[in-house]
């Protein structure tokens, strides 16, 4: 792909770019409506969902990020409630997306459909199992995978082959929402998935809408990644919706819907200082003189969730060390970003210990261009996040260079 360069941006113009594109410049109201939470999700275009909930869900923090202290309840209401905004489907990997892109992922559904054996075994190898479970949800939904469980399962669960120790009925059950028989419903008190027909799920317009042809579908996933994200690779475009999922796609289309956005001018060819790849600019990004943000990041926030993309814009290495062991973890368990106006400047490892009601901070550490400013803004933070989550204490603990600082602050603050 050969594009002629329309432009060039420093390094400090596309994180600025990024960061405005991303919501990071948009006032936090003290009270967030569901206007807020609207105009938020048409910055991320999609809320990854995780169960970790060692400090807050992820799908939940990047709103607060955004927006600061808000209802959770509108998240909800917006998935839950007619007329729904929100549904849950693999867009990036498991994440809320808008409910209008559900013709666009049919293709992507199909896909998954054609390759049930190799991923889904279960399905071939108990004729009459798919048709039951649906049926089951058609007569009872909506329903979780525990409420079949004893029904459709013929025996333990075992960690062989493939499942993670999934019952049979849930095996099915994602297949059938995978290729898009049934949908997610919500989710119940304990994070259980709750399925249900698409047609009780999603708006009747939404259903009846045309499918896409796959080139289409591929542009309009192009064209809400640049959107999202300001400026980006092709490699940045791509990975924002896993275009690699889709049949036919990855980033050999994305490079293709790429052509013909930019034949359309929706998309500008840019070169990136220090960037080997090309770039391309969204035509309506906002190019900002300066951002003052200030906002802890969820390790699945949108901004950060390309690490390659993170490292580039921020100087900023980043990686989740949940699954890494104790002892050979660098930073922690569940590390924050902290950005500070428009660089990351450090991280801070949060808990939130629900039953003392406290914020733990359990390690904290500053980057090597952090401003002296960097822990009274944190504390600010951390204060602010801790009165979100209910929690009446922010406890600093002692690893990290910038625990220190963070505890003066607190001092200071007292």
């Amino acid at each position: 792909m050969s594009n002629p360069v329309t432009g060039s941006l420093s390094l400090q113009q596309a994180r600025r770019i990024a960061l405005v594109a991303q919501g990071f410049r948009d006032p936090r109201h003290a009270v967030p409506t569901m206007r807020t939470f609207n105009r938020t999700l048409a910055r991320t275009g999609v809320l990854q969902v995780d169960s970790v909930n060692v400090l807050q869900r992820a799908h939940y923090m990047p709103l607060f990020s955004r927006m600061g202290s808000y209802d959770v309840g509108l998240l909800r209401r917006a998935a839950e409630q007619r007329p729904r905004r929100i549904v849950e489907y693999w867009a990036h990997v498991q994440a809320y997306m808008p409910v209008e892109l559900w013709p666009v992922m049919r293709h992507r559904m199909a896909s998954y459909r054609e390759r049930r054996g190799k991923w889904w075994p279960l399905v071939d190898m108990r004729p009459g199992l798919e048709r039951d479970v649906l049926a089951a949800v058609r007569d009872r939904g909506p329903v979780t995978a525990r409420d079949l469980e004893s029904e459709f399962s013929s025996g333990p669960r075992s960690r062989e082959h493939w499942g993670w120790n999934w019952s049979e009925a849930r095996k099915v059950l994602d297949f059938l929402y995978m290729v898009g028989d049934v949908a997610i419903a919500g989710r119940n008190d304990q994070f259980e998935v709750r399925y249900d027909l698409p047609e009780r799920v999603l708006p009747a317009h939404v259903l009846a809408a045309p499918t896409p042809t796959l080139a289409e579908a591929n542009r309009e996933l192009v064209r809400r990644a640049a959107r999202s994200q300001g400026v980006g690779t092709a490699q940045c475009l791509a990975d924002y919706f896993r275009m690699r999922l889709q049949p036919g796609a990855g980033l050999t289309a994305a490079r293709a819907a790429i052509e013909e956005l930019v034949a359309a001018g929706e998309l500008l060819p840019v070169r990136i200082e220090g960037w080997r790849r090309p770039a391309y600019l969204h035509r309506d990004a906002a190019r900002p003189r300066s951002v003052h943000a200030r906002a802890l990041l969820s390790p699945f926030d949108p901004l950060v969730w390309e690490r390659a993309r993170t490292e580039q814009l921020f100087g900023f290495r980043y990686r989740i060390e949940i699954y890494v062991p104790a002892a050979k973890r660098e930073y922690g368990y569940y590390v924050l970003p902290f950005l500070l106006g428009d660089r990351i400047v450090g991280r801070a490892d949060l808990k939130a210990d629900r039953p003392g009601r406290r914020l733990l901070v359990k390690a904290a550490y500053a980057e090597e261009h952090a401003p002296p400013e960097t822990a009274p803004e944190l504390l600010e933070e951390l204060l602010e996040l801790g009165r979100w989550l209910g929690l009446d204490e922010v406890v600093v603990e002692q690893r990290g260079d910038l625990a220190p600082g963070l505890r003066a602050a607190q001092r200071l603050a007292s």
